[in-house]
């Protein structure tokens, strides 16, 4: 089946799946202003065409008692960076953009200040953008082992239905939702998309970096009142960084936003990039749930899962 070409409806699908990939297509097509079949329809189409790649879960690592390392390298060599990134711990995600340059991230065990000399080692004229230690995150799981064999099935697929996996879990439906529930709560868990940017033909998908000097909150909620429609994701931000996931119909709108966003009072440095290929390894992810599985304890501390 041969894939129209992609408009602003496809654009706002997924955007939405994205930010939760289990929304409902009826109300995926109350937000959007299209009937349930025809999202199910643009949706399957998107998947045939590769526009989707696959539904799946991210999970920020410090809630689960990781440290994080994000990174920018000066090379789109995807297979040489994650097999340097191995060496140090496990990748996060691994996104070559536009310019030679490759934004990666690798999640890390213990010994934080070891493992961002290990990085500066190994990976040459690499550029350590923001370093996350467990202890230090806001991010909380606050998983139960319950919690983490649920997490297990929605890890194989997230899109699968309740009923299915109360029946495989041998679980009560209502926990299951419940737990669903919870998850979907969780700022540091969400159920999204990997998508190819090279298939979103006239639309651009883009990535702003923002540092900030000043009231992070303030500066994100007045990107949101001008640029909110553009978002493509919710805007990661920690510390003194904003994240902002943006698409645009061409690339002189995409500069144009950066700008101004760039001009806005307590906004000191900004940086874009135009992604090529995303991948989100989950392997930490099923380490983690491994080790759950293992405890004798229902309720998991962070220092026990890792």
């Amino acid at each position: 089946m041969k894939l129209n070409k992609l408009d602003n409806y496809d654009m706002k699908i997924l955007a939405i799946l994205t930010i939760d990939c289990r929304t409902p297509d009826r109300q995926i097509g109350k937000k959007v202003g299209l009937s349930g079949v025809s999202v199910k329809s643009r949706i399957t189409k998107m998947v045939r065409s590769g526009v989707i790649q696959n539904f799946t879960i991210k999970v920020e690592p410090p809630s689960l008692g990781y440290g994080v390392i994000y990174m920018i390298a000066p090379s789109d060599d995807e297979a040489g960076i994650v097999k340097k990134l191995r060496l140090i711990g496990e990748p996060f995600f691994v996104v070559p953009c536009l310019g030679d340059i490759t934004a990666c991230a690798i999640v890390v065990e213990k010994d934080l200040d070891q493992k961002i000399e290990l990085v500066k080692n190994l990976i040459m004229n690499a550029r350590i953008v923001l370093t996350m230690d467990a202890k230090d995150s806001e991010f909380r799981a606050d998983l139960t082992k319950t919690d983490f064999k649920i997490l297990e099935k929605l890890l194989k697929n997230p899109k699968e239905k309740i009923d299915t996996i109360a029946k495989s879990t041998k679980l009560s439906t209502k926990t299951v939702t419940r737990t669903i529930e919870k998850f979907e709560a969780n700022p540091a868990i969400q159920f999204t998309i990997i998508y190819d940017p090279r298939k979103l033909e006239k639309f651009i998908a883009f990535a702003l970096l923002a540092m900030v000097q000043s009231n992070i909150k303030k500066i994100k909620k007045e990107i949101e009142t001008s640029f909110g429609d553009n978002f493509w994701q919710v805007p990661f931000t920690a510390k003194e960084l904003l994240v902002l996931f943006m698409y645009s119909d061409n690339i002189y709108n995409a500069d144009t936003m950066h700008h101004k966003i760039k001009k806005i009072d307590g906004v000191v440095f900004t940086e874009v990039f135009f992604p090529k290929k995303i991948t989100m390894p989950t392997n930490w992810i099923s380490n983690s749930i491994k080790n759950a599985a293992r405890s004798e304890k229902l309720h998991l501390p962070i220092k026990q899962i890792i």
